[in-house]
């Protein structure tokens, strides 16, 4: 089943294509890469899907919904999460409630309800803490929760932000560049977390230049240049494609 389709998208800015005609889906249960020199029209894709920007032409499916008109948060009650390129966390809370504020769209109780403190919302909070404190154990940070999240390290800060991403619990979760910057076995132990949480039926679509963590990972790849797709298929049919050898790796004959 296609969790994600992408019918005929473009996107123009000042009369330049940054998406041009994309046709692509996202099978339930996958992990789907996205490939592409600089400039390629990657972050704008994942723009247009999460509802941050609204594509020119075309159609986008969420679930069998069309959500290419719907606000960002629209799309993340219906189960889109997302990471951005630019850390996001916010400093000047602890990490644990960083991850907190991901729960917010699922979490139980109004202003009325918690200012009586209602047992129902003892309850949920707890649940919540407990909740995570698993993520925070899941993404390496557990003995860091009381910690302002501005004290992290930047690699910290990357799988805080992942962390908050999965707190709400996505279906397709839209990871763009999660290795940027991270030290070799930052990204290791990352590539481990993504293959988790496939296992544990998430759906990942992820947005990366880190070209053998893609490889290794993912089950299905696509390759953008100046805003379309030049090829899509399996890790092994990417490495082989030729225009993908001469577009993404210059003249290389094929991918490491």
């Amino acid at each position: 089943m296609s969790l994600l389709i992408l019918t005929e998208v473009t996107k123009k800015y000042d009369g330049i294509w940054a998406l041009n005609r994309i046709s692509l889906q996202v099978e339930q249960g996958t992990i789907k890469g996205l490939m592409g020199p600089n400039g390629s029209g990657k972050s704008t894709l994942f723009h247009l899907i999460s509802g941050i920007e609204r594509p020119d032409s075309g159609r986008i499916f969420f679930k069998e919904k069309e959500i290419a008109s719907l606000a960002p948060h629209e799309i993340a009650r219906m189960g889109l999460g997302r990471t951005f390129q630019t850390i996001q966390t916010l400093g000047n809370m602890t990490v644990v409630d960083n991850i907190l504020t991901g729960m917010y769209r699922r979490l139980e109780g109004g202003l009325f309800s918690c200012g009586f403190w209602l047992p129902r919302i003892k309850r949920g909070e707890r649940e919540a803490l407990k909740e995570a404190k698993r993520i925070l154990e899941f993404v390496g940070l557990l003995g860091r929760w009381e910690w302002p999240a501005s004290q992290l390290s930047f690699g910290e800060q990357k799988m805080l932000e992942l962390g908050r991403a999965i707190a709400s619990r996505p279906e397709l979760l839209l990871l763009d560049e999660p290795a940027a910057g991270l030290t070799p076995a930052e990204i290791e132990a990352l590539a481990g977390r993504i293959l988790r949480l496939r296992k544990d039926g998430m759906t990942v679509f992820l947005v990366e230049h880190r070209m053998e963590m893609v490889m290794e990972i993912a089950d299905e790849i696509a390759v953008f240049h100046q805003g379309e797709v030049i090829a899509e298929g399996s890790p092994d049919k990417i490495k082989r494609d030729h225009r993908v050898i001469e577009t993404y790796t210059k003249g290389r004959k094929a991918l490491a």
